[in-house]
């Protein structure tokens, strides 16, 4: 059974990767594919358990998967020097956009649960 959810797993992102190339979308096919996998588990209402071991075993190992990435920076390595201060600074200003919209948003949350909390009583 772990072999059909990892078939399904990497189903998903196949599809995922095709309905991005076939649409031209400005996402990576694996995003798109696990939305497609997301969308199929509400649809089911819960998470198989194997699925569940398949996604605790793939993300025990998920250092593994960051190797390709890694080599791909050092083959390119003189690409990202010649470009090194606009992806700097990219890197940075989208941290602290990320922070900053977290941030606001659980703060927004928790005043949200707070007058809600206020109500019930």
């Amino acid at each position: 059974k772990m072999l059909l959810w990892i078939t399904i797993i990497f189903t998903c992102q196949l599809a995922g990767e095709a309905i991005v190339a076939f649409f031209g979308l400005p996402m990576p096919g694996p995003v798109a594919g696990m939305v497609l996998l997301l969308i199929g588990l509400i649809v089911k209402g819960s998470v198989p358990d194997d699925l569940g071991a398949v996604a605790d075993t793939l993300l025990k190992n998920l250092s593994l998967l960051f190797v390709p990435a890694g080599t791909g920076i050092i083959v390119h390595l003189a690409l990202l020097e010649a470009d090194l201060l606009p992806i700097a600074l990219t890197l940075i200003l989208s941290t602290v956009a990320a922070v900053v919209v977290t941030g606001l948003i659980a703060q927004s949350l928790m005043n949200w649960g707070d007058r809600r909390g206020a109500t019930d009583d």
